[in-house]
């Protein structure tokens, strides 16, 4: 399953208007972006990929040196759960 990038976004599916699967970001400055939106369609829930397309918008934060609001409940609760990504996470 290929993960691409749009405006503002990482999505999966043909059409980046209508996608199957999607992490919406929104820069907040020079160096924060807030995730205020993740959804996965009917058909890829249950497979993992919300939690993949958070590593993604957390693999992009970490190569462009920003820090992340997480206001999407999906997201806030990967951020909960994985300790791992707190190096992003803005304070």
């Amino acid at each position: 399953m290929e993960i691409k990038s749009g405006e503002n976004k990482f999505y999966i599916g043909d059409d980046i208007k209508n996608t199957d699967a999607e992490v919406h970001y929104v820069p907040a400055g020079a160096t924060r972006i807030i995730v205020d939106h993740t959804h996965v369609g009917e058909q890829l829930r249950g497979q993992g990929v919300g939690e993949q397309l958070v590593e993604t918008v957390i693999g992009y934060a970490r190569e462009n040196n920003l820090s992340i609001v997480p206001l999407c409940p999906f997201a806030k609760h990967q951020f909960e759960i994985h300790p791992e990504y707190a190096d992003v996470l803005a304070k």
